[in-house]
């Protein structure tokens, strides 16, 4: 087989407008600047669901596929083939089906901590069934979970809880103390990332209202002001932070990641690549995905089958204003998009994965233009699926090796 120096793996959750409820799997992405050759695999796993974020070891020999589905899943990280799994109800209950081991954070090529119900367990990928109870993560439903440059902190974002309301807050964990620090913001933040030289993360915020004012599992997109944080992860303390208007594409964000002079995130609601000025923390530029009529209409099963996802998740009659919020934040659009987005360790191919599109994308960075762009195959080629079905592999976090 050819050898392709950068792996991109992305996990799939199928095509459901919830990903947090629908299948489990990883796409491996091939490529080779020199004459933009690529390859793909994807695989599926039964009994798995709601595949959410992939994390690799640190020489890429072993991956963790993340989901909302309460397992841990462990694959190799060449072939994608499933190396073990473990339940994680055999160590701690959830009070929500929301509640899954989503991230992880790598300490070895063998050894990772991802959150079970209130607490961190300690694992090593080669014996699934023997989890190390580390402490609690005090926050309402652990996210996005990365490790400080110095190795010493946990830094993680939470989700709005079904049952206990609004986050607005991340978390800090000391692996020197084992104590744990909430730290209050005025949004929710999902999703993190680390500064690769200094122990400060930035944390992006995630902004939904729940349905009918109660229901935080079947969460609507709220149509306003988006900020995101850098945060000192020794005390906890806010350095800056970034707003902008609801007008501005931002919303509902993915992967986040780190150049030297940016801080880059993906939009899957708002069919958007945001890059903030790390200098300034003001000045801010975008990659813009937002597909055209014509792509649209050729894009009619996966509209139809969000539309009618959309339809399910909330009373159209009472809870108008939700709808109209999502086509407002979409710019119309009715399709989700990118989720999932890597910078190579070079700094010069950013690449994407569009769930809306089912695409795969290469950017030359930061000149941001278009390299390669790869049309992947329908989900039926590896599913069971209706003759009308939705053919979208279902694309979310993704990670990069190379």
């Amino acid at each position: 087989m050819r050898a392709y120096p950068y792996r991109f793996h992305i996990a799939l959750d199928g095509n459901g407008l919830n990903g947090l409820e629908g299948l489990a799997g990883v796409c491996q992405f091939l490529f080779d600047p020199a004459d933009n050759a690529y390859a793909w695999k994807i695989s599926y796993f039964d009994g798995i669901a709601g595949g959410h974020a992939v994390s690799l070891s640190p020489g890429g020999s072993l991956g963790f596929l993340g989901n909302t589905g309460q397992h841990l899943l462990i694959y190799d990280g060449s072939d994608s083939r499933e190396l073990a799994r473990q339940s994680t109800l055999s160590f701690e209950t959830n009070d929500t089906s929301l509640r899954g081991s989503t991230h992880a954070a790598w300490l070895d090529e063998r050894e990772f901590i991802t959150a079970i119900g209130d607490h961190f367990y300690r694992f090593d990928a080669h014996r699934l069934d023997e989890g190390t109870k580390l402490g609690p993560h005090r926050v309402k439903l652990p996210h996005a979970l990365k490790r400080s440059a110095s190795g010493r902190y946990l830094v993680y974002g939470s989700m709005d809880h079904p049952m206990h309301g609004e986050a607005r807050e991340v978390g800090i964990y000391d692996l020197q103390t084992g104590e744990a620090r909430r730290v209050e913001l005025p949004a929710t933040c999902w999703h993190v990332a680390a500064d690769p030289a200094r122990d400060i993360f930035y944390a992006l915020s995630f902004r939904v209202l729940p349905q009918d004012g109660r229901d935080w599992h079947e969460w609507a997109m709220a149509y306003l002001k988006e900020y995101a944080f850098e945060i000192d992860a020794a005390s906890g303390r806010v350095l800056r932070h970034w707003a902008a208007g609801r007008e501005v594409p931002a919303h509902i964000n993915s992967d986040v990641v780190l150049s030297d002079g940016e801080l880059i995130f993906c939009n899957g609601a708002s069919q958007s690549i945001i890059m903030i000025e790390r200098e300034g923390f003001a000045r801010w530029r975008m990659i813009d995905e937002r597909p055209d009529v014509a792509t649209l209409l050729g894009q009619r099963k996966a509209v139809g089958a969000q539309i009618a996802d959309a339809l399910t998740r909330g009373n159209v009659l009472h809870e108008t204003r939700h709808f109209l919020a999502a086509l407002r934040i979409s710019r119309w659009s009715v399709l989700d998009s990118v989720y999932a987005c890597q910078l190579s360790a070079d700094q010069r191919l950013l690449f994407t994965a569009n769930r809306g599109l089912n695409h795969i994308t290469v950017y030359d960075y930061p000149a941001n233009t278009v390299r390669l762009r790869v049309a992947m195959p329908g989900l039926q080629d590896f599913v069971p699926l209706s003759p009308g079905g939705d053919p979208r592999l279902g694309f979310h976090h993704g990670a990069l090796v190379g």
